[in-house]
């Protein structure tokens, strides 16, 4: 009898704490990072984005304990010369995808903390200027099976 009121008191509690959470209106897809020669100091992210919700959504940032530095960038074409610039607010409107993808915007993932390998999942959380905070993993899989 016990047991029967503990547990759906228990599940209340994590999904109140914030331990878990996931934000119905950001739905993150097809998430990957492309895997790096042993030493590398980069690696890029990438997925699809797409809201859900009634609203814009604005992210701001990204953040991974496997990396010490985390940033949104962007490949731009300037007089035929390929230039990365970081992107500080990515609005994704209501009903909407946004595509990180090779040769576009995409996760720039710097320093590792630990070697990161084909067939890894790397926690990835996405910051939106609301304050929500959207945990996903990223698989990591080997440069030749990514669709560039």
């Amino acid at each position: 009898m016990h047991r029967t009121r503990v547990v759906p008191f228990l599940l209340m509690l994590l999904f109140a704490s914030g331990a878990v959470h996931a934000d119905a209106r950001l739905g993150v897809f097809d998430a990957w990072i492309r895997a790096a020669p042993p030493g590398a100091t980069m690696m890029a992210g990438y997925a699809t984005l797409k809201n859900s919700g009634d609203e814009p959504l604005t992210l701001l940032t990204v953040q991974s304990d496997a990396f010490r530095l985390t940033s949104l960038h962007e490949t731009i074409v300037d007089r035929d010369v390929s230039k990365m610039r970081e992107i500080h607010r990515l609005v994704v409107e209501p009903g909407t995808e946004v595509r990180l993808a090779p040769g576009g915007k995409h996760l720039m993932l710097m320093q590792p903390r630990h070697a990161i390998a084909v067939g890894d999942k790397v926690q990835v959380i996405f910051l939106l200027a609301d304050g929500t905070r959207v945990e996903t993993y990223f698989d990591v899989l080997a440069p030749d099976s990514s669709d560039d």
